[in-house]
């Protein structure tokens, strides 16, 4: 549960930023925080099926609960995207966030699915948040209309 309550604080940190952004008023909060949160839901997907998957090794063995409880954890440096509120310091928050997030998961990951090796991790790590940006791109690219 405690995991929980980090990713929940991630998210509001989200929905922060988001404002802090331009987007307005309460429509905005929700919708930075609605990003935040799918971000990570489909970014620690990804981390499973391609960890148990595609770059497992021999001895992993998955457990849903512990990916959750370690990646839930992992996610924490994210209430630092609160700062992104700030304009001229958004880029680099969003940047040193990111990374942070990535070596975070990259030990979780290690452990959670019993990786002998860090390289492993750090690939899937990386190539899980690749596939995840793109897929939350798309995803805006799809919802949103042009101004015309």
């Amino acid at each position: 549960m405690q995991s929980v309550v980090v990713v929940l604080a991630v998210t509001l940190a989200g929905g922060i930023a988001a404002m802090g952004l331009g987007l307005v008023g309460p429509a905005g909060f929700i919708t930075g925080a609605i990003v935040v949160l799918g971000g990570w839901l489909v970014w620690v997907s990804i981390i499973a099926t391609i960890g148990t998957t595609a770059l497992a090794e021999p001895q992993t063995r998955s457990n849903p609960r512990e990916l959750l409880r370690t990646l839930g954890y992992a996610s924490a440096p994210g209430v630092f995207l609160a700062l992104a509120a700030m304009r001229p310091a958004a880029p680099v928050v969003l940047a040193v966030v990111s990374v942070w997030m990535i070596a975070a998961a990259v030990i979780g990951v290690r452990q959670a699915l019993d990786f002998k090796s860090t390289g492993r991790a750090a690939a899937v790590c990386v190539l899980a948040w690749l596939l995840s940006f793109g897929v939350i791109g798309a995803l805006a690219m799809l919802l949103t209309r042009p101004v015309a």
